[in-house]
């Protein structure tokens, strides 16, 4: 099987493709065009929603069982429950210190830069009823429901529900018991094994429709909310984009150089699944690929199966951002000071509620709504949410961009931190990434694939 894909990708290199047929350069055609329909024709946008809603969905229905049989061919073929243990703790600490610095920056941008300030908003005269949803969501979202919720129905439920923090729980219960299942275990592995390969061949057909979802989403968001209400607000939108590059490039890039890598040449690495998130403002569209572009940058297969989809619950960087510099913008826009204690409160409650947001769209607004109802003396309304109920869309999309990147650093940073990051893969893949003629979805990902195989020769 590598000798094929290697086949493939050396054939790719050689006969470069037609620019037009490169995929992020027709996601990039996509979004203009979907940009310029909305801002021309804002009824006709409105209507082209099917298509992202319909990309996204066919997305997210191979998602549950990719992340189940990745996660548990993974720790199987450890065979090492120590070291799953180990690997697992690592990724939760990494998590919470990164997830933690966002938190931070958000707080103190939000403090510096005061976005809401001067903004008047008289509280009282709020209309709540179009975040009605979100509050009655995030009123059901409390520490003891958050933890049942992570238990599903049965099972199956879990797989057919979607739901990522299940998949989860019962993905780790599988690996774990086959581990210890000897032989027997060993046959059920391979078979599972072989249906994540199905499902891995099943989303590079579906990802080719990525410019298609990524027109129908941009030229909705703009026809609906048009981009007068991104100049209303910009400045709360410019320094949410700010602020986020911010932590990319320096809390990020920082951590990058560490572990002997440019945050610049991985952000040119994963150029293509940035673009399909910013087209349809979900980073679960392009978990398949992260996961075959990890590998080829040589990080190792088991701690790939485990950090990425778990970090698609736990290390949500861009939504931490979100929540608190938005926060502070509310509250300065509703003319309320903040306590030392309500900003604990703020801090603490963002932390929880941001885990098992899993970067889809909206997801960001009910967390959003659940901080600032945990907040002692309600000094934010919830109705102030519809302040920027207008622009969630717009800085969904960079919220989503946030997460994928952290998570993709993670990854590394992880797979060194065990010992198992293929360094001279890395320098190689980092100094020659795949061409802008070569299509990462040609290749058939596998979860067999070998990271250091030349099948990324397809760079030339």
């Amino acid at each position: 099987m590598a000798q094929a894909i290697q086949a493939t990708g050396t054939g790719a290199a050689a006969h470069k493709e037609p620019w037009y047929r490169v995929l992020y350069i027709q996601v990039l055609i996509a979004i203009a065009l979907g940009i310029l329909l909305g801002y021309l024709s804002p009824d006709w946008g409105k209507s082209m929603k099917w298509l992202g809603d319909g990309f996204i969905a066919l997305i997210k229905m191979m998602i549950a069982p990719i992340i189940f049989c990745t996660i548990v061919h993974g720790i199987a073929s450890i065979g090492d429950l120590k070291k799953v243990g180990r690997v697992g703790l690592k990724a939760l600490i990494y998590f919470e210190v990164v997830s933690s610095f966002a938190l931070l920056i958000g707080i103190i941008v939000g403090e510096v830069v005061r976005p809401g300030a001067g903004f008047g908003a008289d509280p009282t005269k709020l209309d709540g009823k179009a975040v009605e949803g979100y509050a009655k969501m995030a009123a059901n979202d409390s520490t003891v429901a958050h933890l049942l919720a992570i238990i599903p129905k049965s099972f199956f439920h879990a797989l057919a529900d979607g739901d990522l923090l299940q998949v989860l729980l019962v993905s780790i219960l599988t690996g774990c018991v086959l581990t210890g299942m000897g032989k027997a275990g060993e046959g059920i592995t391979h078979g599972i094994d072989a249906a994540g390969q199905v499902f891995f061949r099943i989303i590079g057909i579906i990802v080719k429709l990525a410019p298609i979802g990524a027109f129908g989403a941009m030229a909705f968001t703009v026809g609906q909310y048009g981009i007068g209400k991104v100049i209303d607000l910009a400045w709360l939108v410019g320094t949410f984009y700010t602020t986020s590059l911010l932590f990319i490039f320096v809390v990020l890039g920082g951590i990058a150089a560490v572990c002997g890598f440019s945050i610049f040449k991985f952000l040119a690495y994963i150029k293509d699944e940035l673009l399909i998130v910013l087209g349809t403002s979900s980073s679960e569209t392009v978990l398949p690929h992260m996961m075959t572009k990890m590998k080829r940058l040589g990080a190792s297969d088991s701690v790939v199966g485990l950090v990425i989809p778990t970090g698609y619950s736990f290390n949500l960087d861009g939504t931490n951002i979100y929540m608190t510099l938005t926060t502070l913008f509310l509250a300065q826009a509703v003319g309320a000071d903040l306590s030392w204690g309500q900003y604990a409160t703020i801090f603490l409650v963002a932390m929880l509620t941001s885990k098992g947001a899993s970067g889809v769209t909206g997801a960001g607004f009910i967390t959003l709504a659940a901080t600032l109802a945990a907040i002692p003396g309600t000094p934010v309304p919830v109705a102030a949410m519809t302040l920027v109920l207008g622009v969630d869309k717009f800085m969904s999309e960079c919220r989503a961009l946030t997460n994928l990147i952290g998570n993709g650093v993670a990854t590394v940073v992880v797979s060194r931190w065990e010992g198992e990051l293929d360094t001279r893969k890395l320098a190689e893949v980092m100094s020659h990434p795949v061409s802008i003629g070569t299509d990462i979805s040609d290749h058939a990902p596998t979860m067999d694939d070998d990271p250091a195989a030349p099948k990324v020769a397809a760079a030339e």
